[in-house]
């Protein structure tokens, strides 16, 4: 009984968020090493699931750089990185987009599909809803790095995002994009999330990692900072606590909120049900960044 009225306080929590979302558009971040472990995907579609279940409008935008890197060394080519982003010739983007879109956003879909939700990929072929063009950066010297068929998203198409989502299914976007004259380009999964959630006004943009949230200390799971505003948020990433491969999600999540978007969460993609705990409980499981 004691059980029982326990699940029922739960339920009784998650209420009045249910009612606060519905309608509103949630765009989750999907890659890294999440995707290499199946307990967790099939953890975070359950939880996506639910959330379109219960009159949310889940949106999933996913990379697979793991997965490319070993198609291509199946293919015999070596992984080139420049500036620290990988370079993108020909062959490079023709294993990249056959991965994302044919082999990672079909398998998402049909693991959404086997819960008893609606899916569908959207992308160069099926519907495209990323545009995007060819990314140019420039070194310490002002001289132009190539980065080849590498892309900068500048569009998205949400006309086509809402009439998925109004008919009940999940959207499930690769990172591919294509340029206003049809090439495909390589893009970066946390920034085309980003730009998905500006672009649709979402509710939140919910970036799933492999740590629990923003940590004061690395070492220490304890240190997460469950709620942080813009200017601590770079406050930190000038005094260096903030790091490494977090730096673009960081940059990427302030980018999002200056554009209208609610809140952006980190969550740790390995504990069960993050996404259903950090939105529909009082006190979350990750940290939440706020304008």
């Amino acid at each position: 009984m004691d059980e029982a009225i326990r699940k029922a306080s739960v339920l009784i929590e998650a209420l009045g968020w249910i009612q606060r979302f519905r309608g509103r558009y949630v765009v989750v971040k999907l890659g890294g090493s999440t995707l290499d472990d199946v307990a967790a995907v099939d953890s975070l579609l359950t939880d996506v699931a639910f959330m379109a279940s219960v009159g949310m409008r889940p949106v999933i935008v996913h990379g697979g750089g793991k997965a490319i890197s070993a198609a291509m060394s199946q293919a015999g080519i070596s992984p080139r990185f420049v500036a620290g982003r990988r370079y993108t010739d020909p062959e490079t983007l023709r294993i990249a987009a056959r991965v994302l879109a044919e082999q990672i956003t079909k398998s998402i879909v049909g693991r959404i599909q086997g819960t008893g939700c609606k899916a569908a990929g959207l992308h160069f072929g099926t519907e495209n809803t990323l545009t995007a063009e060819k990314l140019v950066l420039h070194g310490d010297e002002g001289e132009t790095i190539d980065l080849g068929h590498v892309g900068r998203v500048t569009a998205v198409n949400t006309e086509v995002i809402a009439r998925v989502c109004s008919t009940g299914a999940i959207p499930v976007i690769p990172s591919i994009a294509l340029s206003d004259v049809g090439h495909q380009l390589n893009v970066n999964a946390d920034t085309a999330a980003a730009a998905v959630a500006r672009s649709l006004g979402a509710e939140k943009l919910i970036f799933l990692s492999d740590i629990p949230g923003i940590l004061t200390d690395l070492t220490d799971p304890g240190s997460r900072l469950s709620h942080v505003t813009v200017g601590e948020v770079r406050e930190l990433i000038s005094c260096g606590t903030i790091a490494g491969g977090m730096v673009p999600k960081v940059e990427a999540a302030l980018d999002s909120l200056a554009a209208g978007v609610s809140k952006v969460h980190i969550v740790d993609a390995s504990m069960p049900h993050s996404v259903l705990l950090e939105i529909y409980s009082d006190t979350g499981v990750g940290t939440e960044i706020v304008p």
